[in-house]
């Protein structure tokens, strides 16, 4: 069976507990957490990731900041990404889906449409 490893970038503790919690269901998922954009590139650096899901508004580096970084990274071009935000105005979306993002969910997240939408970009059945 594939395994696939997921970065969770996302500053709240609690917002990220969740969505690890529920990453969890999914059988044969490797999660890696980071705390903020910063963390979040140098895990990045450091080891190949399938998918990655980051949140918007962090401190230092934030998600948008994040996201281009990572598309303008030739290893990880076509690796699909995540936002998970508060942040629901429709210029936001479209700008982090400018940017390179695949999928933009809003919070509070629905359990639901995050594994739905994990389960899509990673191929998973079931």
């Amino acid at each position: 069976m594939n395994t696939y490893k997921v970065l969770v970038v996302e500053d709240s503790p609690t917002m990220r507990q969740l969505i690890v919690f529920a990453l969890k269901r999914l059988r044969g998922l490797t999660i890696v957490e980071a705390n903020d954009g910063v963390d979040g590139l140098k895990k990045l650096t450091g080891e190949k990731f399938d998918l990655i899901i980051t949140d918007i508004n962090m401190p230092i580096m934030n998600g948008l900041k994040l996201v281009s970084l990572v598309r303008h990274d030739p290893s990880y071009k076509l690796v699909p990404i995540v936002i998970v935000t508060t942040e629901g105005a429709e210029e936001d979306r479209e700008r982090a889906l400018a940017l390179g993002a695949n999928e933009y969910i809003t919070k509070p997240v629905q359990t639901t449409r995050l594994l739905e939408v994990t389960k899509r970009l990673l191929n998973l059945s079931g």
